[in-house]
């Protein structure tokens, strides 16, 4: 077992260590996920009941494969999603991802995506809302082989914060060596709208009520095309319920 790490590592800069070390020695390694060439593989990733999850895994998709990760995040103390993902020719790696936590949570997605093939595709959107005094990251690293030519890679994070002793850290990164790529990413962290939460009021809905609608709205997108998503969408409501 390797040591427990220590917030000097940027993977780990915000992660709650010693909600970490309560599960470190029972950890297994990180899962391995081979996607052989042109195999589609589709994941939905659920939180259980425990107050401390992690879940690490290791995905490697060959020529022409591709992934697609639909992630909740909800644990009530800490809840880590750790992945590292290699490209091949023409892969494709999609991830959705979502942390909603309040009282002191600290929930972390936390991303190495390595473009080595050419004319990969890899897409990574993560929504967190937070309330109390919940943290919330998403860390991602986005790396590109310079063989890698006409790779195209994007990342989209946005965090709601409900309550002023909420935290969100967004770092999305790249690292390009090639010369003929479509890389972008985006951050932004902001509030409800008043005058859209006035809106909802003005239809009849209650403060809690609506602003667990805007809430709905500004997470449920998430899950559009994950393959029997009612589990993932009837959890994500409960847990922006809980925090509302």
């Amino acid at each position: 077992m390797t040591a427990l790490p220590t917030r000097k590592l940027e993977a780990y800069r915000y992660a709650d260590i010693d909600a970490l070390a309560s599960v470190w020695s029972a950890l297994a390694p990180p899962e391995r996920i081979d996607i052989t060439a042109q195999q589609e593989l589709q994941q939905i990733w659920m939180p259980n009941s425990e107050a401390v999850q992690v879940r690490r895994a290791e995905i490697t998709i060959a020529e022409g494969g591709s992934a697609r990760i639909f992630v909740l995040n909800t644990a009530s103390e800490y809840g880590r999603i750790e992945l590292g993902v290699t490209l091949a020719d023409d892969a494709d790696f999609t991830l959705f991802g979502a942390n909603i936590g309040g009282g002191l949570a600290n929930l972390e997605i936390v991303t190495t995506v390595r473009h080595l093939g050419e004319r990969g595709r890899s897409r990574q959107t993560v929504r967190s809302v937070l309330g109390g005094k919940a943290v919330g990251t998403y860390l991602g690293k986005v790396e590109v082989a310079r063989d890698a030519q006409k790779t195209d890679a994007g990342q989209s994070v946005k965090a709601m914060l409900l309550d002023r002793g909420a935290t969100a850290n967004c770092k999305p990164e790249l690292e390009i060596f090639a010369d003929d790529v479509q890389c972008a990413h985006g951050a932004s962290v902001g509030e409800l709208d008043a005058d859209q939460l006035f809106y909802a009021m003005s239809r009849g809905l209650d403060p809690a009520g609506a602003r667990a609608l805007l809430l709905e709205g500004f997470i449920m997108g998430l899950w559009d095309d994950a393959p029997d998503g009612d589990a993932i969408r009837d959890a994500s409501r409960a847990a922006l319920r809980a925090i509302a």
